[in-house]
């Protein structure tokens, strides 16, 4: 943008989007068909300002946040430019305080992909410090203008028929999160997760919503629309150690969202030690889910039994609200030493007696159950305990491994 519009303000014919670094996208909903293109320029801080200028509208949305990536980020945007359809497509990056070579291989990138009739939308933020991944996947959405949204990690890379394949199933559920099956890198780094996310029925999308695993669908294959996404609201903005996905998956499921996935393998899915998930604490992610389980499930029972008498079931029954401790009938396991101590006396308790659980074996045990049993690691003795109850997931019990 010329010198003299930043001096004049607003340029020509543009209606000002978000005048902060940290705009709310509720105070600042983009009508889509109204803006179809958002210009970035500089505030004297440093943080964006976004203008919404006239132009075509622009069906999808590519939306990729980039923290140093320079590693990686060459591929992940030669993925978008191999898109098999891309005549009504754009990028949207927001670059979030790199230090390395990653604004010169967007450059590079917005270049080639308008060659071929591809726009690219970048902002940045240009201070010290990063405001984190919420930050800026906020930050490329405003600027964006599609109609719907397709999320991408700089460190990821898309199957060219992605795009497509997604958006044929966004127009068929418009208020769903639709992801994919993906393909992890290194291929057996995180082999269970892997099986889990490519593996799940359409039904264990919407009950298995409460293990360790986050998501159903993971954040880099999400895939929606714009106007869900803004009636759902911005990602958190807390930066490094807050489980943004997780809590917007959250968010969007108490407002009736559905979770579908396209079963074709869409995305290869990096494992590496700067990735951001690592960043977040396992006790921040294990009080989210026990606050959404006790909202979600065990608002609506009056008992329940919690499979795992070891340390994760004493933990998670520690972990409850008084009220739901006392909906605990027992703990049942498999385990012969621990069925043999009968009982675990709730030691923290101020209460007098000491609460104490019956423990008993999972056969003579009264669902609906809880599960904190980890899935696929027994070599099938546990999934084949739980399916001779002749039990119906989502009612009976639900897993909180």
């Amino acid at each position: 943008m010329a010198e003299a519009e930043r001096a004049a303000g607003s340029p020509p014919g543009a209606v000002q989007v978000n005048g902060s670094a940290g705009g709310n996208l509720k105070d600042h909903p983009v009508p889509p068909r109204a803006v179809c293109c958002l210009r970035p320029i500089r505030a004297r801080d440093g943080a964006p300002q976004l203008w919404a200028v006239p132009g075509p509208h622009r069906l999808w949305s590519v939306i990729v946040p980039v923290h140093n990536s320079e590693c990686w980020l060459d591929e992940c945007l030669k993925s978008v430019w191999e898109q098999d359809f891309k005549q009504t497509m754009e990028l949207s990056i927001f670059n979030d305080a790199s230090k390395d070579g990653s604004a010169e291989i967007i450059a590079k990138w917005k270049v080639k992909l308008e060659d071929a009739g591809v726009p690219v939308v970048v902002g940045s933020n240009d201070s010290a410090q990063p405001r984190g991944v919420g930050f800026a996947k906020n930050q490329a959405i405003i600027q964006s203008s599609g109609t719907y949204l397709c999320f991408l990690d700089s460190d990821d890379v898309m199957m060219p028929q992605r795009v497509r394949l997604q958006h044929e199933a966004a127009i068929q559920h418009p208020n769903s999160i639709i992801g994919c099956q993906v393909r992890r890198e290194p291929p057996e780094s995180t082999a269970r997760y892997t099986r889990w996310i490519n593996n799940l029925t359409e039904e264990q999308l919407l009950t298995q919503v409460f293990t360790s695993h986050g998501p159903t669908v993971i954040m880099p294959t999400w895939f929606c629309s714009r106007e869900w996404f803004y009636h759902v609201g911005k990602f958190d903005e807390g930066g490094k150690g807050v489980p943004e996905d997780l809590l917007f998956f959250y968010k969007h499921l108490q407002k009736g969202g559905g979770v579908l996935r396209v079963n074709h393998c869409l995305l290869l899915y990096r494992y590496h030690p700067q990735a951001a998930t690592h960043s977040v604490h396992e006790e921040t992610i294990w009080n989210h889910r026990v606050k959404f389980l006790e909202d979600r499930v065990l608002s609506t029972w009056t008992s329940f039994t919690i499979w795992n008498a070891g340390k994760q079931g004493k933990k998670l029954y520690r972990s409850l609200s008084p009220a739901n401790r006392k909906k605990v009938t027992a703990f049942c396991d498999v385990d012969e030493k621990k069925i043999a101590k009968g009982f675990y006396t709730f030691e923290e308790s101020e209460e007098r007696p000491k609460p104490k659980i019956p423990i008993c074996h999972f056969r003579e045990a009264t669902p609906p159950f809880i599960i904190c049993v980890k899935q696929d690691l027994t070599g099938g003795a546990f999934e084949s305990n739980l399916s001779m109850l002749n039990l119906k997931e989502g009612r009976d019990y639900y897993h909180f491994n």
